[in-house]
């Protein structure tokens, strides 16, 4: 959003504050109406919201008092800087708005924290060139992440999830079909992201496209599947990388066999102990990573080649790889069955 919208000068009168805080209503999404009152130079002097404004009424019961007599000097904010920023330690404040201030002092950005779950310093990169066979006729015309799940594309809730984590630079892998994801997407400057198309002129796998790109600018990649639907944590997932001082994080879902007959435990011949129609339960490639950006280097430019084959690399190699489950909901679209799964599902998500 247009941060000018958000900014009044110290000069102004409650009621020209009135007059704007009634504007935001129709010019931006923002789940609290907030102004941040400034100086001559832009500075940020205080914070102004509609609470503010009453409880100056009832005690003055004056329209024209300034902005500046009455904003909330003492108002919570963070500096613009670098890398992972802890929001919950905000949330637990009941603080709605969280205004990004300069060294200056001047707002540069705002977020709101009933939209943002996180800011984490991280790019990404969605795969999504693939061909889909396993849902034609579907995808005969269409490619598969451009197919409808609730109201937008399975790749757009994906995108708009990756958004809601504070992630601003997406890579979107293309190759059947993906002038549609291009002409749907544009350059994302219409979700307030920039995304960048790396296009494949023959099948690279699923972690063949990142050695396309030049530079990433972040220590770590996000890296995912876009025929996901999932309500997956990417901060737990990023903070276990950190926390465990690990290589490469992939997102696990549980996988259960449940084995119809009584199990042998046996020497030879004989049965030393059995169970009974046992269940095990396995931890299984959710199709979502997180790696370190020196990783990178490892993949053979423009060939095919594999995550798991990265991953198999760095167990090799002494590297440290990590798992964490996703505690919510996850399908992987890959069928027709999977398909009306997740259409069944996302008509009670959103």
């Amino acid at each position: 959003m247009n941060l000018e919208n958000l900014l009044i000068h110290k000069g102004k009168t409650i009621l020209d504050a009135l007059q704007k805080l009634n504007g935001i209503l129709y010019i931006s999404h923002i789940s609290r109406l907030i102004l941040f009152v400034v100086d001559d130079d832009n500075t940020i002097l205080g914070s102004l919201t509609d609470g503010d404004i009453r409880r100056s009424l009832l005690k003055n019961a004056d329209l024209y008092i300034s902005t500046g007599q009455i904003c909330n000097r003492d108002f919570v904010f963070e500096r613009k800087r670098e890398g992972f920023l802890d929001l919950q330690q905000f949330r637990k404040r009941d603080i709605k708005i969280l205004p990004i201030l300069d060294e200056f002092g001047k707002l540069v950005k705002i977020i709101d924290l009933e939209v943002i779950k996180s800011q984490l310093p991280l790019e990404c990169m969605i795969m999504a060139g693939g061909r889909g066979k396993r849902l034609s006729p579907l995808t005969d015309t269409i490619p598969k992440p451009m197919l409808p799940l609730g109201e937008k594309p399975i790749i757009e809730n994906n995108i708009d999830r990756l958004i809601s984590f504070g992630i601003k630079k997406i890579y979107i892998s293309v190759k059947y079909l993906g002038e549609q994801i291009e002409q749907y997407f544009g350059d994302g400057s219409n979700k307030g992201i920039t995304i960048v198309y790396i296009k494949e002129d023959k099948p690279l796998g699923t972690a063949g496209a990142l050695s396309l790109v030049d530079h990433f600018e972040t220590e770590h990649i996000l890296v995912m599947n876009s025929d996901l639907f999932t309500d997956v944590d990417f901060e737990e997932l990023y903070l276990a990388l950190i926390e465990q001082n690990a290589d490469m994080a992939v997102a696990s879902t549980e996988y259960k066999v449940d084995i119809p007959y009584a199990i042998f435990e046996t020497r030879d011949t004989r049965v030393l102990d059995f169970k009974e129609k046992p269940s095990y339960v396995y931890h299984s490639n959710a199709g979502i990573y997180i790696l370190k950006k020196e990783l990178v280097h490892q993949i053979p430019k423009n060939e095919f080649y594999d995550i798991t084959d990265l991953m198999g690399e760095l167990v090799k190699g002494g590297g440290k790889l990590i798992h964490n489950p996703i505690l919510g909901f996850w399908i992987d679209i890959g069928n027709p069955v999977d398909y009306k799964q997740a259409q069944e599902l996302a008509k009670h998500v959103y």
